[in-house]
């Protein structure tokens, strides 16, 4: 596909200046959207594994640390008498102002206020409990009890992720097909401009094959001048993004920073962007010239 020579002066052709630019813009809307895609996808697997397998058991405070105690032994108790759970362990008070502390601010998470005591319960993989039998069990066990269901917001949580996806997806499909209008709009401008030179080509015995060979070889150039370009643009604004997000406190955000993988993804936009310029290029011309000529 590569052209070594060009019998048609295609550098000389104004239109054909702007598609770099085009793709250009293309492609840094690419990057944004697959970094998205890229990233969403990672915190839902993250997620999954990190929460399926869990449940968190809230013990109301009760009017003495005596009471506390007591009430917190029993559910402890009832929680590792159940073959499905693999480790139940109480959140010390520390932890939990750590946990309360994004929100609260500095000096808003004290030990004066009334807080639940939190249970850290992890299941065994592939073990199913009922959370709805265990809360009722517990409540009548230990009155002021709750169980939060990981699973049930994590499930909602991953099905929202999954739909941004495919909305991504979809986007990133438009920005293909609009990448190949571009391509074709231009090599049929081309196409016109050299009508009477291809015809001289014809008549010296050149095949359509040579003269799309040309046109091709111009579209990858340029389809990869454009790639790196965007690409070029779309790092620092990732870069930006990514630190933006770091500065925010702790806990209000998840890890948003790109992985190695994801940078190689970004990396090889360019390519697919310049290999679709070169195949739209060389069907346009062939299936054009079948019609002119």
């Amino acid at each position: 596909m590569w052209a070594r020579r060009s019998d048609l002066p295609l550098d000389h052709d104004a239109l054909g200046r702007f598609l770099p630019w085009l793709i250009a813009f293309m492609v840094y809307l690419a990057a944004l959207a697959l970094a998205g895609m890229l990233l969403l996808n990672t915190m839902a697997a993250r997620w999954d594994r990190g929460m399926g397998d869990t449940l968190t058991v809230q013990i109301a405070p009760a009017d003495t640390p005596e009471q506390d105690a007591l009430r917190v032994r029993a559910t402890l108790g009832i929680l590792r008498s159940i073959p499905g759970v693999a480790r139940a362990q109480l959140i010390d008070e520390g932890r939990l102002m750590d946990l309360l502390e994004p929100w609260l601010g500095p000096g808003g998470a004290t030990k004066d206020l009334p807080l639940p005591r939190l249970i850290d319960v992890e299941l065994k993989p592939g073990a199913q409990v009922d959370a709805a039998a265990l809360a009722t069990r517990l409540a009548a066990a230990v009155p002021g009890t709750a169980v939060d269901d990981h699973g049930v917001w994590l499930e909602r949580l991953i099905r929202l992720i999954r739909t941004v996806e495919a909305l991504a997806t979809a986007v990133l499909l438009l920005i293909g097909l609009a990448t190949a209008g571009t391509v074709v709009f231009t090599t049929r401008t081309g196409l016109s401009i050299h009508h009477e030179a291809i015809e001289v080509l014809h008549l010296i015995g050149a095949q359509d094959t040579y003269v799309a060979r040309q046109f091709a070889g111009r579209a990858l150039a340029m389809g990869l001048r454009g790639g790196v370009i965007g690409l070029v643009f779309a790092v620092p604004t990732l870069l930006g993004i990514g630190y933006l997000a770091a500065r925010m406190q702790a806990g209000l955000l998840p890890d948003v920073s790109l992985g190695p993988q994801h940078w190689a993804a970004l990396a090889g936009l360019p390519l697919v962007v310049a290999a679709i310029a070169m195949v739209t290029a060389r069907l346009t011309v062939m299936r054009t010239l079948a019609r002119m000529l």
